[in-house]
């Protein structure tokens, strides 16, 4: 139930969020405006635009920037994650986390991939959704707290913005390298999510790329080459055969559903005249919370394997190219779920329950660090909704003032300072 002794404070919250709203919009329409796409995942110049838009809020940014070594060998081409620390007292850490780095747009919008314009009540635009409005939702909650102490409230703790630039690679020079470099160790995180509901898991995912190497020859003579394209044609049965038999392990995660792999990548060929002596191929196997990502590995290397074994003149080479683990919650994740599922059902006039999302992303780190973790942020009911990862991307306005609500009334439940200590 929410704590009715706040009120007051809860009303500070919401004047500053919605006298500030279309303020937040048009952050928001110029983060969407600045292209971050991944790949090619040169993500540092949106870094500095979000660093001089969060500076322009009297918030004092932090740019921790990647070593291009370490950024290149994770599929990065540049890297700065940004950081901003708001200290109110001693007290709790909550660190709040979106990413700025997006999937290329792709063709079939109705209007430019950045343009960031607002129709119907809607912001469109490649990452309106996904998620660089929660870098305006957790922005604009942070400052109605401080607005909430300009005006008398004494607050406990210190809240963090962790804003990362690689989450569609894998997130390990994002908050994979906050955590290991010691940058911050908070004890809650809340990481960019929808409106509607509060994730508590997601599926680990790895992918693979394989190659089958065989030995070229001119057309004229293929009795004299291995074809590596024939060869797929062996592989490709026995993988999708895998892929049909995973329907058979349903997750007992509410909003997960099975495992479930795709081929989505190959390459061959030298020419049409030629027989093919190289083809690759890269499988993205989405990995439930029940499953080992160790065994999951083994078994599709297996299948892989098997498959091959018998081609004459065949080589293959497997190479894991990530492993994500899936989301599981940590120690004390239950009750600050709890917390805010309360604090979004009373924002959003309906039931907002804990769910699992069938997708994978950077919240894992987090929990693997043992830190409570939940995603929660701005949103439609649901990804198809928002349109994330296709043409004309969009998040509803309605949800992103009500979800910057939720983060501002979540943050003074863990930060109010007990009457007697005041």
């Amino acid at each position: 139930m929410t704590d009715h002794s706040q009120a007051p404070a809860r009303d500070v919250l919401r004047q500053f969020i919605d006298s500030h709203f279309q303020e937040q919009v048009e952050t928001l329409a110029q983060l969407v405006q600045c292209p971050s796409d991944n790949p090619p995942g040169d993500c540092a110049p949106h870094a500095e635009v979000a660093a001089r838009l969060l500076e322009g809020m009297d918030l004092v940014v932090e740019r921790h920037v990647v070593p291009p070594a370490f950024a290149q060998q994770h599929g990065m081409r540049s890297v700065t994650n940004l950081i901003v620390r708001e200290r109110f007292g001693d007290g709790p850490v909550i660190a709040l986390n979106a990413h700025g780095d997006v999937v290329p747009p792709g063709s079939g919008w109705t209007g430019s991939p950045y343009s960031g314009e607002v129709r119907g009540g809607w912001l469109y635009g490649r990452g309106a959704a996904v998620s660089k409005s929660d870098f305006t939702t957790y922005a604009f909650a942070l400052r109605a707290l401080k607005q909430l102490r300009a005006s008398g409230t004494p607050l406990a703790g210190t809240v963090e913005l962790h804003l990362t630039y690689d989450e569609e690679t894998g997130g390990m020079t994002g908050p994979g390298w906050i955590l290991s470099q010691g940058l911050s160790r908070p004890d809650y995180v809340i990481s960019a999510a929808f409106s509607h509901h509060v994730v508590v898991a997601h599926n680990g995912c790895l992918h693979l790329e394989v190659i089958l190497r065989g030995k070229s020859a001119h057309a004229a003579r293929p009795d004299t080459g291995a074809d590596a394209i024939e060869a797929a044609t062996t592989l490709l049965p026995a993988l999708y055969r895998y892929r049909d038999q995973l329907a058979a392990r349903p997750s007992q995660t509410p909003g997960i559903t099975h495992p479930t792999m795709v081929v989505g990548l190959i390459q061959g060929g030298i020419n049409t005249n030629v027989v093919a002596d190289t083809l690759s191929l890269r499988i993205d196997r989405r990995i439930v919370p029940e499953e080992t990502p160790e065994a999951v590995e083994a078994e599709l290397r297996q299948v892989i394997e098997g498959a091959c074994a018998t081609l004459p003149g065949i080589a293959v080479e497997i190479r894991q190219i990530l492993l994500a683990r899936p989301f599981a919650p940590a120690p004390g994740a239950a009750e600050f779920a709890a917390l805010m599922c309360r604090e979004a059902s009373a924002v959003m006039g309906k039931p907002v329950t804990p769910i699992g999302v069938p997708l994978y992303t950077d919240a894992r780190l987090y929990s693997e660090a043992g830190i409570p973790t939940v995603m929660y942020g701005a949103g439609p009911e649901s990804l198809l909704e928002a349109n994330g990862h296709r043409a004309d991307e969009r998040v509803p306005l309605d949800e992103l003032r009500k979800a910057t609500l939720v983060v501002a009334n979540t943050l003074l439940h863990l930060m109010v300072l007990p009457k007697e200590t005041r």
